[in-house]
C-alpha cells in the first residue's frame, strides 16, 4: 500500500508526518509531493520512499492513493502562501482517498475542534487516524 504525504514552503510538517510514520510503520510506502523541491527534499531525507515536485505530479498521484496526509492547506487554492495552486487543491479534494489533515495557523483556516494545540498533538492524532484507516484497508 502507498501513502501520500503532501507539503510545501520549508518542509516542516511533511518532515514530521513521514518521520512519525517510517517509525511506527517501517515497511510502508510513503509517497511524498513538495509543492517545492526544498519541501520534497526534507519529506526523502525524513524517510519518504520516494518523492516528486510540483503541480502535475500533485494533480497526477492525488487520485492514485488511497490516503492523503498534509496541512489542511492542502485543500486551499492559492494556500500555502500561494504555493498551493488551485488545481492541486481541486485533484487532492476531488480524490477518493481519505484525507488526513493537520490544522494550522498559517493559512487563516479555523477548526472548530476545541483549543488550540501544539503541533505534535496533531501528528499523534494524525498517526492514529492513519492507522485506523490502515486497518481498515487491509481488513
Amino acid at each position: 500500500m502507498e501513502i501520500l504525504v503532501i507539503d510545501g514552503q520549508g518542509g516542516g510538517v511533511g518532515r514530521a508526518l513521514v518521520e512519525q510514520i517510517r517509525r511506527a510503520y517501517p515497511n510502508l510506502h510513503i509517497r511524498a509531493l513538495g509543492t517545492n523541491a526544498t519541501a520534497t527534499a526534507v519529506m526523502l531525507k525524513a524517510g519518504a520512499t520516494d518523492g516528486a515536485t510540483g503541480e502535475n505530479a500533485i494533480i497526477y498521484n492525488a487520485s492514485r492513493m488511497q490516503v492523503i496526509l498534509g496541512p489542511v492547506a492542502i485543500l486551499v487554492g492559492n494556500g500555502l502562501l500561494g504555493e498551493l495552486t488551485p488545481a492541486m487543491a481541486a485533484a487532492v479534494g476531488g480524490s477518493d482517498a481519505v484525507k488526513i489533515l493537520l490544522p494550522s495557523q498559517r493559512c487563516n483556516i479555523r477548526l472548530a475542534v476545541g483549543p488550540l494545540q501544539p503541533m505534535q498533538v496533531y501528528l499523534n492524532e494524525a498517526i492514529a487516524q492513519l492507522e485506523e484507516e490502515l486497518r481498515r484497508l487491509t481488513d
